[in-house]
């Protein structure tokens, strides 16, 4: 069967953090708090509002859906700017069938987002590793989309694994540069820190701009996958030509909009993660390693001879991390105050042996 597979896919392996049954989880950047008997009573009442009728198909625009994230969003936008999508994995792989595919090419600046490569190759899309500089900034970007002129560029901000943002003069430069669609993908845009402003606010007379977003971090809702974007009409309508039929279910529809409209719940999560983000990095710091600033949920560290090594000590002690980035660092997601001292913990054992 191996053979049979397209001869540019045959080399992949499934994406995925490990999955592994161990008392604390901090490798998958979600937000560590679950819903409260509230807002889980506010989502079994929108499902049982829409159960009786599961026999039709769903609103295949989910025009109401959109709205509330508009809504959400601000910065003057309507339904009409803004799409949804299962995770926003699907949003990107939407906007590479759209504005990608064969004989076109996609460019991001690693270390970043390992999904971003990956569905480009499955969109026959190429893709150019662009390189960043030795503190992880993006001082050459616009010269590279210049260079190699691609048909879409992804910015992640804040990036992950590095959990830094982008400033908003470097997009627009890349803007000005890129030949093409220019993607900034905000999945974590929730947790930056006070000061630092959306691209969002730079839709406005950019129609090649897109801001892409997920309810998966800040909404505590990783398991309801839901993903979204805003942009110009014009991109929204390219993206009906590709997506498929019904792609959101009812039942997606119905707990995302009961998730949203009960927002002040998961984001005053959001204050306390910062906090604890901000705590962990002073610790880190403070126990002669390097941490990255972070604007997101989770903080690189580093710097070790074996990396492998540390991750295993971590996890042989019940917390799961994750080992990824530029060699010698690692990554760990702010978990509650619990989970965050049985990282200390563990860290602290295994670098004291």
């Amino acid at each position: 069967m191996r053979a049979l597979i397209r001869d540019d896919l045959r080399h992949l392996h499934p994406y995925g953090a490990p999955q592994l049954d161990v008392p604390v989880q901090l490798n998958t950047n979600e937000n560590p708090y679950a819903p409260s008997e509230a807002l889980r009573q506010a989502i079994a009442d929108a499902v049982a509002g829409v159960a009786g009728t599961l026999n039709r198909y769903p609103d295949r625009d989910a025009v109401d859906l959109r709205k509330d994230l508009a809504d959400y969003l601000g910065h003057g936008l309507t339904a009409r700017q803004v799409w949804a999508a299962n995770g926003s994995n699907e949003i990107i792989q939407q906007l590479l069938q759209a504005f990608g595919g064969p004989g076109r090419i996609a460019l991001g600046f690693e270390p970043s987002y390992s999904m971003h490569p990956l569905i480009a190759q499955v969109t026959a899309t190429g893709w150019i590793a662009g390189s960043r500089d030795a503190d992880y900034g993006m001082s050459t970007a616009a010269g590279q989309v210049r260079q190699h002129k691609p048909a879409v560029t992804f910015i992640t901000s804040p990036n992950n694994p590095t959990g830094t943002s982008v400033p908003l003069a470097l997009v627009e430069e890349v803007y000005d540069a890129a030949p093409g669609l220019v993607v900034v993908d905000e999945a974590y845009a929730e947790f930056v820190r006070a000061g630092t402003p959306s691209a969002l606010t730079l839709l406005p007379g950019r129609p090649r701009l897109v801001v892409s977003r997920t309810m998966s971090k800040a909404f505590a809702a990783a398991g309801t996958r839901l993903g979204y974007l805003a942009a110009d009409p014009a991109v929204i309508d390219a993206l009906l030509t590709v997506r498929l039929p019904y792609h959101l279910s009812t039942v997606t529809q119905a707990v995302a909009r009961a998730a949203i409209a009960h927002r002040a719940e998961p984001l005053a999560t959001v204050a306390a993660l910062r906090r604890d983000r901000d705590d962990l990095v002073a610790w880190l710091r403070g126990r002669g390693l390097t941490a990255a600033d972070s604007d997101a949920n989770f903080i690189l560290f580093g710097v070790f001879d074996d990396r492998d090594a540390v991750w295993q000590g971590v996890l042989d002690r019940g917390v799961l991390i994750r080992n990824t980035g530029p060699e010698g660092w690692l990554r760990v997601s702010v978990g509650t105050p619990a989970e965050n001292d049985a990282f200390k913990q563990a860290l602290t054992e295994v670098c004291t042996l």
